[in-house]
């Protein structure tokens, strides 16, 4: 009988081999000091101390912020009739765990109707199962609205909390470390890099102070990137459509995914078989999603339970639009009633061009020329041809160039043309096109000079845009906590101006037009509050501040639009090869001429 070999334990990195991204030389001497102040508070982990003891530790601190963030107001506290998001999270509770699954989509629907894809549905059912048998009083049918106890204050920030640490949080783990192992980041360096993806002032923001779950989508959407880095496209597929199906605002990265697969199926040369794999499984794992709706809703009629509850409760219009009629007593009517209402719920195209004032084209336009003078069919066909425009190139390159080290660079890109461009943009949105440039300070040198330079404007410019939106919930407090605390670990301005000068800004630093750029958006957001705070508006421009803002951040957005789409070209290599074929012609020309 063969002795037992033990599995040999794969040895701690130890090492000190920091990059200067993190650690420059002293002077004089072998040793190494931090570069700003997230890597000194990490230091004395750096070479003593398992990853399995920093990281714990590195959860809990990242927790209560997050927790602490909580105790301030939400969206519409103590504003009827409609209050907020809040509300509007505890109402979807309300209906899915009292109301027949054939209902959600159609209970009610000018008081915060259901508009999200089910698996929200799902998710608020569990939710309110849960919440239900805590105090039934929280998710009473109809009697429970504008229910403000602050108990259930306190359960709803621990669901979005432990939503989070279930989904978003081990994503990012993963995905964090998966991009420092592709390019031989060192663990310590990643795990500063997790902390600051963590600490990313926005989502914290949105998530536990305003109020929502934009998290779980985030977190699905992180381990699809990580499937497909791994090389697992397969799952990939399906976490990305659990994205979709928990949030539509995931669409931003579509034409990304959707290109890059299309560029690992064509490129070195076709495969059909991954072709169709791909294929079937996203269509499984979109009719999964979709089943309990549609077999519940098939189960309710066969129970004569109707969906449409009341006479007056109107037929979707993709089914009142179609050219034929349709048997409403036939098997297969209320699933297809489910699937056309929720598609119609999920996308509301009847709401308008843009979501009150958000920084993106339509709506600084709109400044300027009232779109609102304009058919809105005929804005919705300009505003998608324009995005597609917008978004194209870079659709082209990561389906020509399926390099999995790019996909974050393409879903930026595309994340920033949506929100530029598209039609039905939330201020909320900016976290998406940040998301992927965050992620990418785990990323070779993305903790250097350039990229977070970069990448920390971007988020500083993305929170600041979110101002106008937090100070109507009061959390003018939490928002200059974060911001404040964030541009301090990473070094940024206004805290610090270490990346644009002095001895850190000449290793691998910034040209003369990125400092001047960053450096007067920087400057013009903090005139812009203090005549926020001191000036009040004229009466006759009472938003002449939020405007402002509006402006001001779409141009910023529109940079970097620009940049991530810059980077994508330059690390995908098309400039190599065009400017090697340019120089072979012109090498070829001069031998001729001679």
């Amino acid at each position: 009988m063969a002795s037992h070999k033990p599995r040999r334990r794969k040895k701690e990195d130890t090492s000190d081999a920091t990059s200067r991204d993190v650690a420059r030389p002293n002077l004089g001497t072998s040793s190494s000091s931090p570069q700003f102040p997230l890597a000194s508070f990490l230091w004395p982990a750096k070479n003593s101390v398992s990853q399995w003891v920093t990281l714990p530790l590195i959860l809990m601190v990242v927790g209560l912020f997050r927790w602490a963030t909580g105790f301030w107001g939400y969206s519409g506290f103590s504003v009827p009739p409609m209050y907020g998001d809040l509300e509007a999270q505890r109402h979807w509770m309300e209906i899915t765990t009292h109301l027949p699954i054939s209902q959600w989509y159609f209970y009610d629907l000018p008081y915060w109707g259901l508009d999200y894809p089910p698996l929200t549905a799902y998710h608020s059912w569990l939710l309110g199962k849960i919440g239900s048998i805590i105090d039934p009083r929280w998710f009473a049918l109809d009697t429970s609205r504008g229910f403000e106890d602050q108990l259930l204050k306190v359960y709803m920030r621990a669901t979005v909390l432990v939503s989070e640490y279930l989904v978003y949080v081990p994503a990012a783990i993963i995905l964090n470390r998966k991009l420092g192992r592709m390019r031989g980041v060192s663990i310590w360096e990643s795990l500063v890099a997790l902390v600051a993806i963590l600490m990313q002032p926005a989502t914290i923001l949105i998530d536990h102070a305003h109020f929502q779950y934009n998290t779980v989508m985030l977190g699905f959407t992180l381990a699809s990137i990580s499937s497909m880095l791994a090389g697992r496209a397969l799952w990939g597929c399906v976490f990305f459509v659990a994205a979709l199906c928990y949030k539509q605002m995931a669409l931003y990265y579509a034409p990304a995914i959707f290109a890059y697969l299309i560029g690992i199926c064509v490129v070195p040369k076709p495969n059909v078989g991954r072709f169709l794999a791909i294929a079937f499984v996203t269509i499984l794992s979109f009719a999964i999603s979709f089943a309990p709706l549609l077999l519940g809703s098939i189960f309710d009629q066969y129970r004569g339970i109707p969906a449409l509850a009341t006479k007056e409760t109107l037929l979707p219009p993709l089914i009142t639009s179609l050219p034929f009629a349709i048997n409403e007593r036939s098997w297969y009517f209320p699933s297809l009633l489910q699937l056309t209402q929720s598609v119609h719920r999920i996308f509301p195209f009847a709401r308008g061009l843009f979501e009150d004032k958000v920084a993106n084209m339509w709506c600084t336009i709109h400044t300027f020329h009232k779109l609102h003078n304009y058919p809105l069919g005929q804005m919705q066909r300009i505003s998608t041809v324009i995005t597609l425009i917008t978004i194209w190139p870079s659709m082209m390159i990561i389906s020509l160039f399926p390099y999995r080290e790019l996909l974050p660079w393409a879903m930026a890109s595309t994340a920033w043309g949506f929100f530029l461009c598209s039609f039905q943009v939330h201020e909320k949105s900016v976290l998406l096109p940040l998301l992927p440039m965050t992620i990418l300070l785990g990323s070779e040198r993305g903790l250097g000079t350039e990229l977070r330079a970069w990448i920390g404007w971007a988020n500083m410019l993305g929170v600041w845009t979110l101002f106008p939106l937090l100070k109507r919930d009061e959390l003018r407090m939490p928002y200059g906590v974060l911001t404040l605390l964030w541009a301090y670990l990473l070094g940024l301005p206004p805290t610090s101006l270490s990346l644009y000068f002095g001895r850190q800004s000449k290793n691998g630093g910034l040209n003369v037009l990125t400092k001047m750029l960053h450096l007067a958006f920087y400057a013009v957001m903090m005139a812009w509050h203090a005549g926020e705070a001191f000036v009040p508006p004229p009466e006759d421009k009472p938003d002449l501040w939020v405007v402002l803002n509006v402006l001001i951040g779409f141009a910023g957005f529109g940079v970097c639009f620009l940049w991530c789409s810059w980077q994508l070209i330059l690390r995908s290599g098309l400039m190599e090869d065009y400017f090697g074929v340019r120089m072979r012609i012109e090498a070829a020309d001069r031998k001729k001429k001679q």
